[in-house]
This record gives C-alpha cells, sequence and structure tokens, in this order.
C-alpha cells in the first residue's frame, strides 16, 4: 500500500493501534523528547502530541519506531520483500542473449518508467504561503532534543538540492539547527552529495537554492535517509518503493521542485562565503556530537497546508526510531551489497552496534584470507567507512 502523505500513514497507524495521541499541553524543549525516549525504549508506539506550546501544529514522532511500523511505512509485510524486489532489477543489468530473452524484460523496463516522479500545478503544501516577515520558523513546535544541545533542531528534513552542472537533483536529509526565524545551519558532511553540489556552486560562484520539504509520504522520509548509488534520483527510488510516482510541484521563489503532499515546505538558499558554528547536538551514541562550522540556509518563503502536521525524530542510544530505519537499509540494500561482493550471503548491524559502527557478516568462503579482502571491501561502500568492527 502507497501512502498518499503523512496523514493517511497517520489514520492507518490508528486505525492498527499502532499510534497514541497525546492530549496534554506539552513543551517542545526537552519534554517531548523525554516521553518519547520513555516510549521508545519500551518499544511503544508513534506518538502525535496534538497540544504543543507555542505552535499550532500537532508533533508526529516515533512513526518508524518499530519493525512493524516501518514495514507498514514502506507497504510491505517484511523489509526483506524490497530486497528481493532490487534483486529482480538488477537482473536488468545483463540484457545479453536473444531478443527473446531481452524481450523478456520489457515488463520491468515499463515498470521503472511508471516510478518516475509526475509534476502537479496545485498543491496541498502551497495551500497557505508565508513571505517576508510572515516567513518565520517560530510559528513551528520545533524540538529541543537534549539538555546541551546548541538550540532547537529540525530533524526530519527532506534536504533538496541541484548540481548546477548537470542540473540533477539530490534529495539527503542533514539536520538543521535553527539559529533564528529565517536562518539555521545546514549539516551536510563533505561525503554527501548535498555537500558536493555546495562545492560545485562554489566553484562556479552561485549562490545555492535550497528547499527542505517536512512530511509527506513516509518512503519519500525513508528514501531521503537511504545510501543510494550516486547519480540516483531518490524520488525515482521513492516511486520504486511506493510502485507508484510520487508527485512533484515547483516551488514558489526557488527552481527546485518538492512533494506535493508534503504538510511544510521552507525555501530559501545557502550563502557560498557564510559559515556558522553549529552543535553540540545529542547523537546516535548517547554522547554529544561537538560543535563546528557549517553552512547557513536562509529561509525566504515558508508554505504549508492548512492541516500541517510537524513530524519529528530523535536520536540518542538505541533503541530509537532511527535504528529502525537503519534496519530498513540493511536489509533493502543487501542485494546490491552482493552484487559489489558476491561471496557475502548475509550482514547484520546490531542495534546494539549504533547502526553502521558495528557490522557481522557471513561469507562464503572459499580461501585463506577472504575475511580480511571482504571487511576492506565494505569499508570501501559509502558510509560503510565509518564502520569501527566488522566481524566476518
Amino acid at each position: 500500500m502507497a501512502f498518499k502523505d503523512l496523514h493517511e500513514f497517520v489514520a492507518v497507524l490508528e486505525n492498527k493501534g499502532l499510534l497514541h495521541r497525546v492530549t496534554t499541553l506539552v513543551d517542545p524543549v526537552l519534554e517531548i523528547t523525554e516521553i518519547t525516549d520513555r516510549i521508545s525504549k519500551k518499544g511503544g508506539p508513534a506518538l502525535l502530541f496534538e497540544r504543543v506550546k507555542g505552535s499550532p501544529y500537532p508533533v508526529l514522532i516515533n512513526a518508524f519506531g518499530s519493525f512493524e511500523r516501518m514495514s507498514l511505512a514502506l507497504g510491505v509485510q517484511q523489509l526483506d520483500e524490497i530486497g528481493a524486489r532490487i534483486s529482480k532489477m538488477l537482473e536488468l543489468q545483463d540484457l545479453t542473449g536473444s531478443l527473446l530473452d531481452k524481450m523478456k524484460f520489457l515488463p520491468r523496463l515499463a515498470e521503472m518508467g511508471s516510478w518516475v516522479p509526475r509534476m502537479v500545478r496545485k498543491a496541498p503544501c502551497q495551500e497557505v504561503i508565508l513571505r517576508d516577515e510572515d516567513a518565520t520558523l517560530n510559528i513551528f513546535p520545533i524540538l529541543k532534543c537534549w539538555p546541551g544541545d546548541g538550540g532547537r533542531y529540525i530533524t526530519l528534513p527532506l534536504v533538496f538540492t541541484k548540481d548546477p552542472e548537470t542540473g540533477g537533483r539530490n534529495l539527503g536529509m542533514y539536520r538543521l539547527q535553527v539559529f533564528d526565524g529565517k536562518t539555521t545551519g545546514m549539516h551536510w558532511h563533505v561525503h554527501k552529495n548535498g555537500a558536493e553540489n555546495y562545492r560545485r556552486h562554489q566553484k562556479i560562484g552561485q549562490r545555492m537554492e535550497v528547499a527542505v520539504a517536512l512530511g509527506g509520504d513516509p518512503a519519500t522520509i525513508y528514501a531521503a535517509t537511504a545510501p543510494l548509488p550516486h547519480g540516483i534520483d531518490e524520488m525515482l527510488f521513492a516511486g520504486f518503493l511506493r510502485s507508484e510516482p510520487v508527485e512533484m510541484v515547483k516551488c514558489v521563489t526557488v527552481d527546485l521542485e518538492v512533494p506535493a503532499q508534503a504538510d511544510i515546505i521552507l525555501e530559501g538558499y545557502v550563502d557560498l562565503d557564510e559559515q556558522r558554528v553549529e552543535g553540540p547536538f545529542g547523537d546516535h551514541t548517547g554522547y554529544y556530537s561537538l560543535a563546528d562550522y557549517f553552512p547557513v540556509f536562509h529561509i525566504r518563503c515558508i508554505t504549508h497546508r492548512k492541516d500541517a502536521i510537524y513530524p519529528a525524530t530523535i536520536v540518542g542510544k538505541p533503541p530509537m526510531e532511527d535504528c529502525y530505519l537503519a534496519k530498513a537499509t540493511e536489509r533493502i540494500f543487501l542485494p546490491l551489497l552482493k552484487m559489489f561482493i558476491p561471496e557475502i550471503v548475509d550482514i547484520n548491524l546490531p542495534l546494539e552496534g549504533v547502526f553502521h559502527n558495528c557490522a557481522v557478516v557471513s561469507i562464503k568462503k572459499s580461501y585463506p584470507g577472504q575475511a580480511k579482502k571482504v571487511m576492506c571491501a565494505i569499508w570501501g561502500m559509502g558510509q560503510m567507512m565509518f564502520t569501527k568492527m566488522i566481524i566476518v
């Protein structure tokens, strides 16, 4: 089942008894995090905080915080089902053989064409348009998660940028520390595609337009976190997960497209010569990541649905919601890992190892030293370069 938007996902979660509405007034500064942390550690439900101090918008959190909810978000019974679909698509690499053999792949090629994002002219995410002084982050229930954090953080943003040379779109998830109602940090690490687009804008001396979407359908939210091979459009991948295209709409003030069914859109730019201290930030390991200099995102326009939901997540010592997003990645991308390292049988990134910090790998061993070869190959695979311990 492909969810149209976050509201439809919330309705299904509630119908299945997987969501709890909190009607008591709560504070977005520390209190929502404390409640959510306790619920997460107990394996509890998604939470919809309906009354949040200082904002008219409800907060949805822990929506992906179990294997059941993660699978439901992606429309499957088991996450391995998506990996199996990817395995079939990888067969398209080999189009050798007779004409009859090639024709067998035509239905799959046609299916791929049906995942391309579809442009629309009107969108729920643009029901309300705020410009100039009205375009302020102060209306949203943005969380301060931990006592030592540098401020409030937008923790589930879908950040859209464009390669200035090719026009290729990139979608990533990079936390945004709120500096004031008009500016945030842009925490993209140097190895991320968003940072690469930033460097390419610096190279040509062109100010970088950015759009940030909050909410939308859960498959697109997951796609923003996915470690896709370079050049693969995350919105095409979201269409693959949904088995139908994502509707996109042009932004009001920048030359970018965003999901039409999103709840909130922030439009603006990153100045190439400006950086500010971002952090500290309470991170996955239970420690704070240190403050450092990052680019600044300037907001010029905000659009949103009239009934917008503010989506958020918190990170800290497992188990937490982000653990299940990571486990989804483990199962979904196993076929790609096997394609590059064929002797791999399976991989487990245990929650106790905090995602990619620890990997347990099984292989078909054929010769001495093969485990070492596999370990080195894994360290060369994207974010797996951060893995501190590999057990083969």
